[in-house]
This record gives structure tokens, C-alpha cells and sequence, in this order.
């Protein structure tokens, strides 16, 4: 099986392909990118994948460069930026140079950062090689890096000229990250398709023996549900595209306060999607039944709904300081039922702090 979703986005549209493998992506790039060298960022773990899109991109007319980081969230700071900046002024990159992430989100965001501030811009191609890359992050043209103080407080919108996603390489990812990508699934079902909801309480055995069909059909259903947001508001300007961010604010303050790398994305964002939950029944939007029946879900792929017992005032510093805050205000995405998540405005500290504590935070 391969499908093709189109994000539409007028000349910055743009191809997501969805394959086995990995050998088709050098073609799959020249035809979307007239340059003549492809600088290929990756990390360690990934080391084999990249050296198979190396020898595509060398076999469709690219000069291939690579540059390989050490793994981690702690990657994703101006001082890798600034390494990735010097290895391109070496290079003499310019408009004609392509920027190929092949990775996980880190990568992704890293990568497509520099891309989009080198120069004014240059062409960006993702592929990567965890799930929740595959289903989030390498779609939508968010990129951007960390501050000490909050994540992805630095960053641009900038659009890839295509992503490849080859799901064989879902076979050599570690089960921690596996089931860290299958939070942002059931994020999906939750905000906008309780067919899938439905499916993944359904296929819980099949999803995480990660069946090639079953899983590839997930994967491009998670896409065309991102695609279908993106068109709609790309830089996140009528709040359409906030939807997105279910369980985010809890979870970025999750991932600064437990220092970056401690918990994975997906693990902060499941703990956050229950955090969101406890605070949507709290404010009477919800049902217990529906807190309960994400929470079972969650635990069904073994992800957290609890964090570690961290600092309130500390998780409310970071919070204030997240995009979809306004002067100080917290504004959480909430959900009102399966398949139908708003943006709520001004909420009290007190009734977060209130949440935190239910949940084992310490209020020092």
C-alpha cells in the first residue's frame, strides 16, 4: 500500500507520501526541489535510515552532505542551530541547497529552523522516522527550537516541499517511542474524529503489533485529519489550528520543568490530555464517563496520565509563558465530547492549580 496526501496551501503546497521504504525518496525530492546539494540532518539512532535516503538523494543528481547529532530534546537549542549555520556557510549554501530532516520531531524542528533562517529561507524535505513524527510534526511547517525558559518559544512557520514517511522503519523504533507517538493518534480521535477514537479502542492488539496495514492506514488517516486543520488556518491566525494543541499547555510545562529529554513528547502529552480532561469536568464542559474512557485508552498503550510530583507554581510559570496565553491569561484547548475540542478562555490559576494537585503536584 502508498497513498498520497496533499496539503494544499497555494504555491507553498506541498505532498506527503506514504511508502514501505525509503528508496524512492531521492526521486520523490528532485521532483520537488531543483537544487544540487541536499544537506541531510540526522542523529545517531538513526544512522541506517539516513544512510539509505544518502544514497537515493546521491542516485537522483544530489551532492549529498550529513551532518549527524547527538539524540535528545536538549538538541533542539541555538547552539546546535549555530553548528548546523557553520557547517552551511562551509558548504557556500545558498538558494540552490536542500535541507533533508531524517529523524524524529528534535530533528525535524531543529533542522527545519535553520532552513528556514539561512538565508532568508531554504527548501526544507522531511522524513521521518518515529510515529509521532510521521503522524505531527513533520506536517504543518511548525519548526522551531527550545528556550531554557519555555519549549519552542523560538521559531517560524516553514512550509517542507514534501514529506516521506516510510513506515518500515517504524520496525526498529524503540517501544518507548512507539507508544509515545500513539498519543498524538488518540489526540486526533479526541479532537476531531471519533471514528478513530472508536478504531483505536478497537484495534489496541493490532496497533501496538504494529500490522503493517492497520498501521499504515493510521498514519495516513492522522494526516489528511493535520492537512485538513493546516489548510484551514496555516499560521494559527482564526484558531482553527489551536485544536491542535489538546493537552499541550500542560504538557510543555511538563517537559521544562522535568528538564527536556526526561519525559518524551507523546508521554507529557498523554499526562496532558488528562490534565485537560480533569480541568474540562472540573469547569462542568464534561462528563466523568468521558475523563475515564480517554484515561483507559491512554493506559491501554501504556502511556502516563499522571505527571511526576513537580512544582505548581513552577508549571504555572511555564504556562503563562505559552503561545496561546494572552497578557498572562491561561486559555486551554478543552474538549466538550469526543470529536469536538474549543479553545476555553481565561481560566482561573486556581482551578489548574486545583487539577495539578488532584493529579499528585505539590503546591510548595
Amino acid at each position: 500500500m502508498n497513498s498520497e496526501v496533499r496539503v494544499a496551501l497555494g504555491d507553498r503546497s506541498y505532498d506527503i507520501h506514504l511508502e514501505k521504504r525509503l528508496d524512492g525518496v531521492g526521486e520523490f525530492a528532485r521532483g520537488r526541489s531543483s537544487a544540487s546539494l541536499a544537506l541531510i540532518v540526522t542523529d545517531e539512532h538513526v544512522q541506517q535510515h539516513a544512510s539509505e535516503v544518502c544514497a537515493s538523494l546521491a542516485n537522483a543528481d544530489f551532492r549529498v552532505e550529513q551532518v549527524t547529532l547527538p539524540s535528545g530534546e536538549e538538541q533542539k537549542c541555538l547552539a546546535t542551530a549555530e553548528r548546523l549555520y557553520d557547517r552551511l556557510v562551509d558548504l557556500r549554501a545558498d538558494r540552490r541547497t536542500l535541507v533533508v530532516a531524517v529523524g524524529g520531531g528534535v530533528i525535524g524542528d531543529l533542522a527545519g529552523f535553520v532552513a528556514a533562517t539561512y538565508n532568508r529561507g531554504l527548501a526544507f524535505l522531511q522524513v521521518p522516522t518515529t510515529l509521532l513524527a510521521m503522524v505531527d510534526s513533520s506536517v504543518g511547517g511548525k519548526v522551531g527550537i527550545n528556550h531554557r525558559r519555555g519549549k519552542n518559544l523560538i521559531g517560524a512557520f516553514h512550509q517542507p516541499v514534501g514529506v516521506w514517511i516510510a513506515s518500515n522503519v517504524l520496525k526498529t523504533l524503540p517501544e518507548r517511542e512507539y507508544r509515545s507517538g500513539l498519543a498524538e493518534v488518540v489526540k486526533y480521535g479526541m479532537i476531531l474524529a471519533p471514528q478513530l477514537f472508536d478504531w483505536l479502542e478497537q484495534q489496541v492488539a493490532a496497533v501496538l503489533a504494529r500490522e503493517p496495514e492497520p498501521l499504515r492506514w493510521m498514519i495516513a488517516r492522522c494526516c489528511r485529519l493535520k492537512a485538513d486543520i493546516v489548510e484551514q488556518d496555516e499560521r494559527e491566525l482564526t484558531g482553527r489550528r489551536a485544536v491542535l494543541n489538546y493537552g499541550h499547555t500542560f504538557a510543555h510545562a511538563f517537559e521544562a520543568v522535568a528538564g527536556y529529554g526526561q519525559w518524551l513528547h507523546g508521554e507529557a502529552v498523554a499526562a496532558g490530555m488528562d490534565c485537560a480532561a480533569r480541568l474540562a469536568r472540573r469547569l462542568n464542559l464534561i462528563e466523568d464517563n468521558l475523563v475515564e474512557r480517554q484515561r483507559r485508552l491512554l493506559q491501554a498503550y501504556s502511556l502516563p496520565t499522571r505527571p511526576d510530583s513537580w512544582n505548581i507554581s513552577e508549571l504555572l510559570r511555564v504556562m503563562r509563558l505559552d503561545k496561546k496565553a494572552e497578557s498572562g491569561r491561561l486559555r486551554f484547548i478543552l474538549p466538550y465530547r469526543v470529536g469536538e475540542v474549543r479553545l476555553v478562555e481565561q481560566i482561573s490559576e486556581e482551578d489548574v492549580r486545583a487539577v495539578l494537585l488532584e493529579v499528585g503536584c505539590v503546591d510548595a
